[in-house]
């Protein structure tokens, strides 16, 4: 795994089972294949709050 993937996967480790699943999962099968833009964005996501990334991820969207 390389560096980046490796920081992105300790990033995805957020303490509750639901994000971690969630965020892993995207990282081992979507990521690979998204976009560069999409992966940014993925980047951008790993940067909010959790409660903020719950309420995304759960589709409340932004607030």
């Amino acid at each position: 795994m390389t560096d980046d993937l490796s920081r992105l996967k300790w990033q995805c480790r957020r303490g509750t089972k639901e994000l971690d699943f969630l965020l892993n999962r995207y990282l081992e099968i979507e990521y690979p294949v998204a976009t560069r833009q999409e992966q940014a964005w993925f980047v951008e996501l790993l940067k909010l709050e959790d409660d903020k990334l719950i309420e995304i991820l759960m589709g409340e969207g932004f607030k």
